[in-house]
């Protein structure tokens, strides 16, 4: 599965998504005009569908409050304590600092580039 984000300031995401998390750069293609893609490696991908009642469960254990948008990226991560304070200092605003869920993970939540919100997340057990 590929996630297709258009990225109003397209320099600023891939150097936050690429650089900073450090998702491994598959593809470029610059077409000219300013037509351009990165195609970055950020490990396989599955596809969540919740219902409301689950999404407002999720966002009341990580961030005490319904908060999601239609649509929130999750990312594993090694150390989210780290992860999060990199990538608030690339410029994400932390939304909710990591903190561990009911289902034993710990979770952090961020507004980044290209208007997703991500969930960081690094499993406990």
């Amino acid at each position: 599965m590929r996630l297709v984000v258009e990225a109003a300031d397209y320099d600023e995401a891939v150097a936050f998504y690429r650089d900073v998390l450090g998702a491994p750069e598959e593809l470029f293609v610059d077409s000219g005009d300013g037509a351009r893609v990165t195609i970055l490696d950020v490990g396989r991908a599955t596809l969540e569908l919740s219902t409301p009642e689950q999404v407002t469960l999720i966002d009341t254990a990580e961030v005490g409050r319904r908060v999601s948008p239609r649509l929130r990226v999750a990312f594993e991560v090694a150390d989210v304590a780290t992860t999060t304070d990199e990538l608030a200092a690339a410029g994400a605003e932390v939304i909710a600092p990591p903190t561990r869920t009911p289902w034993d993970s710990l979770n952090a939540r961020l507004a980044a580039p290209a208007d997703l919100q991500l969930t960081l997340f690094q499993e406990l057990s």
